[in-house]
Parts: structure tokens; sequence; C-alpha cells
């Protein structure tokens, strides 16, 4: 007697398991809600449009403009003060002065285009400690190259 053999065929399993998937996914959303604002640093400049309008300043208002020279040195002048080079703590000590005697004295700065971001960065940094808000970023007009 011959006995008959019966295989059983088994269909392919078409369902894939997500669930797994969907548990990494939620713990790399969380690791990522809580490590992006860390990631993130630095000063809060508010960017003009590109077709912004030239800034006017009246001519009997006094204003502060502080420089950083393509060699590095920190500059600031304002009505009553020449260009000579200043260290960065004067220039706190100075700012701060003008802006506790006048809060609403504008400010502004300008940076040489060769000069390096860091130097512009440390000069941003000191007039936040000076007590500055806001700066106007001082560019040449024209269409440039």
């Amino acid at each position: 007697m011959s006995q008959k053999r019966t295989t059983v065929r088994r269909k392919p399993l078409s369902e894939i398991n997500v669930v797994p998937y969907i548990d990494v996914m939620l713990v790399l959303l969380v690791v990522f809600m809580i490590t992006a604002p860390m990631m993130t640093s630095g000063v809060k400049v508010d960017l003009p449009d590109a077709n912004a309008e030239p800034l006017v300043l009246p001519k009997d208002q006094q204003y502060v403009i502080v420089s950083v020279d393509h060699n590095g040195q920190y500059f600031v002048s304002s009505a009553d003060d020449k260009q000579t080079p200043k260290a960065l703590p004067d220039i706190v000590k100075s700012v701060a002065a003008l802006k506790q005697a006048k809060p609403d004295t504008p400010v502004l700065m300008e940076g040489d285009e060769r000069v390096a971001y860091g130097l512009v960065m440390r000069m941003m940094i000191a007039l936040q400690q000076a007590g500055v808000n806001d700066v106007g970023l001082v560019t040449e007009s024209g269409s440039g190259e």
C-alpha cells in the first residue's frame, strides 16, 4: 500500500506588521522635538525685504555708527567722536552710556565685506551687552556686481 502524502500549501503572507516602525518613528519624533531647539542659537535679526527703501535719518538726529574694517579693527563714531579704533569693552561702555542718556538714539553697524563673520558677531554681541535691542545694518546702495 502506498501512502499518499498530502502537503499543505501555505499561502504567502501579504501583511506587513508596521507597529514596530510606528514605535521607532514616535521615538525619533520625540528626540527631534527635544533636541531641535538646542541646536540653534544666535542673535535675532529682522532682515528687510530685497526691495526695502533706504533708511532716512533726520539731519538733526544723533546716531551712532559702529564699524568693523577689513583688518578686524572696531570703530565707534557719533556726532561727537572721530573714527579711532577701539576695543570692544570700550565700545560697550560708550554705547551703553549713550543709550542710557538717549534711549531712542539709532545704532547703525557697518562691516567690510572681507571681514570674518566672527568679528561682526562679536560686535553684535557687544552691542547687545550695551543694551542695544535693534541695530540697523549699513550697506552701499547700487546694483553691486
